[in-house]
């Protein structure tokens, strides 16, 4: 099992997290199935930016992100080098450090 640390974040996880995930499973569907309420508006279809985070450790255990993903990335908010789609990014056998961004492009969210 690798551990994913996730950052606190306002609303999503105040106190920040760590949760286990299994390799070849994808940031977003661990987060999920923590109770971490990731944005992710297309259902996990890699149509949005919703579920942007950032990989402050452990970036480089993950798989190279393809050429849809990229050219979404490039829309989302406070992108950085080390950005992916946690819908898309798969969990390898690293730990990671995960900041989830204050803000998304979403203008409507369900949960609020």
């Amino acid at each position: 099992m690798t551990q994913l640390i996730f950052l606190p974040h306002e609303e999503i996880c105040p106190e920040g997290a760590v949760i286990q995930a299994e390799p070849g499973e994808t940031i977003c569907d661990a987060a999920l199935a923590a109770g971490i309420e990731i944005e992710h508006a297309c259902e996990k279809s890699c149509a949005c930016t919703t579920c942007h985070v950032i990989i402050r450790e452990g970036y480089d255990s993950l798989a190279e992100a393809d050429e849809v993903e990229e050219d979404l990335l490039d829309k989302a908010w406070g992108l950085e080098p080390e950005s992916r789609l946690s819908c898309q990014a798969k969990v390898g056998n690293e730990d990671l450090v995960i900041e989830i961004p204050k803000y998304t492009i979403n203008m409507v969210s369900e949960h609020h």
